[in-house]
Order: C-alpha cells, then sequence, then structure tokens
C-alpha cells in the first residue's frame, strides 16, 4: 500500500511549477514528461519524504472494477446503475442510460454510454488502455472526442451520421455566439427547438423562435447568436459531398479562432 498515489497530470503539475518562463512551452513540457505516479517519480526519490506502507482502507477507484467494489449491491451481488435488469447474474457492475439487460452472466462490467459500449470481465477491465490503443492507431475520433463536444459557447452533439448527412443538436449558452463563418462543401438546416436564435446570413440579420427554421446554403457567411437568457437548443441538419469539422472558414470569433 502506498501512502501517496496520484497520476501522471499530477507529477507534470509539480514539474511545471518549478519550470523557469525560458523553458520550453508547457505543450512541449507535457509531451516529454516520464508516464509516471508522483510517488514513483518524486517521493522515493528523497530525502525530504517518507513514504510509508499503511492500511488505511484506501481505494483511489481507479477502474470500473473498483466502483463495483465501493457500491451498493443488490442480493446477487450486482451493482446497477442507470436502467438495468438483471436475470439469474452475479457480482456483476452495470451503468447504462438506454435499456441494459444482464441475463446469465457474472463478473461481468458493462458500460453503456453514448460514445460507446464496454462489456468485460471484472479482473481483464485495466485491459481498455488496449482499446485505448488500438483508437489512437486507427486514428477513430472516439480516441480525442466525446459524441457531446464542449466549446465555449455551448456544446454540439452527433445524433446521426449517414451518407452525405449529419444531425446535431446544438447548444448555445446565454449571450454566446458562434463565429462568423462559411463552409465549402456542405448547407445546413437549422431548426429551433428551445429559446431564441439570432441568425445573420450574408447580408441578413434575424430571429428565430421555437418551431421555427432558417436554411444556410454551401458558401454563405453565417453566424449563430443567443440573444436571450435562457439555453438556445436547436437541430441542425448538414448535407453536403464532406461534413468535416475542418470544413470551416472563419472570419470574425470573439474567441480568438480566427
Amino acid at each position: 500500500m502506498r501512502l501517496f498515489t496520484s497520476s501522471r497530470a499530477a507529477f507534470i503539475a509539480v514539474s511545471l511549477s518549478a519550470m523557469d518562463a525560458t523553458m520550453p512551452s508547457a505543450k512541449d513540457a507535457f509531451a516529454t514528461c516520464p508516464s509516471e505516479s508522483i510517488d514513483y517519480a518524486v517521493m522515493e526519490k528523497t530525502d525530504a519524504a517518507m513514504v510509508l506502507p499503511v492500511d488505511i482502507g484506501w481505494n483511489d477507484v481507479g477502474s470500473w472494477s473498483a466502483l463495483w467494489d465501493v457500491a451498493v449491491r443488490d442480493a446477487d451481488g450486482n451493482a446497477c446503475r442507470g436502467d438495468v435488469i438483471a436475470i439469474d447474474s452475479r457480482n456483476s457492475y452495470a451503468h447504462a442510460r438506454r435499456l441494459v439487460a444482464l441475463v446469465g452472466v457474472d463478473d461481468l462490467i458493462v458500460v453503456e454510454t453514448d460514445d460507446a459500449v464496454l462489456v468485460a470481465h471484472k479482473d481483464r477491465v485495466q485491459q481498455v488502455k488496449e482499446v485505448v490503443a488500438q483508437l489512437k492507431t486507427g486514428q477513430r475520433s472516439q480516441a480525442a472526442l466525446h459524441r457531446e463536444v464542449h466549446r465555449p459557447w455551448g456544446s454540439y452533439d452527433s445524433v446521426d451520421v449517414g451518407d452525405a448527412f449529419q444531425v446535431k443538436r446544438i447548444k448555445v449558452k446565454p449571450g454566446a455566439q458562434l463565429s462568423l463563418q462559411s463552409h465549402t462543401r456542405r448547407a445546413e438546416h437549422w431548426i429551433v427547438v428551445r429559446g431564441t436564435a439570432r441568425v445573420t446570413r450574408d447580408n441578413d440579420v434575424f430571429e428565430l423562435h421555437a418551431n421555427q427554421s432558417t436554411y444556410i446554403p454551401i458558401g454563405a457567411k453565417h453566424r449563430l447568436e443567443n440573444p436571450g437568457t435562457e439555453m438556445l437548443e436547436l437541430v441542425e441538419v448538414q448535407s453536403g459531398d464532406y461534413l468535416g469539422e475542418d470544413d470551416i472558414v472563419r472570419y470574425e470569433d470573439v474567441y480568438g479562432r480566427s
């Protein structure tokens, strides 16, 4: 048992705080820092500290199986969070947003989110890092982004993607605005669900309310703003031969991205 445990991030924070302003940037320093915990990298190598074994019931809840260890369990030893039905199943942990059914299984970890589904034996759940490595090798977007992507102005959630179309749920914070931008390969339809949207489309500026919509053709300069005091929510339907996030030409941006 170690008294001091931490993540790579904590070690990096200690390292960066001691760096002179003339040293390489924080991003470069982060990339070169070893992937070691602070106890191995610092505490065990200094005379100014002491590491002692101690039995205090410590659990840093560093894995899904550790969550099962500390969770409230039913008579069959299952810990369920969300919409879960367990039949003839034992000693499993299930975390779900949609309905998940466990039937005749033991010692499993089942995690269902908007991004992905994980099914693993409790004793092998640490190997999820191998899945992450494969995602990075395959340059899969899941290695870097959740389905709901947060931005300074709010967030967007890609709820459906198909051949030449994409559907997003967009939320814009009160008083926030997206950049003035255009796209070279896609058009967009905006349907307001809640709140008020102020739309700039080329030379036109107008407002939309719930159940109203507008069309942004390919190449049009446009901006979306929320002039109201409540969250603006809308559905965006994109169409075109390329729908990547890099198809954006920014002309003005209050967040310094243009």
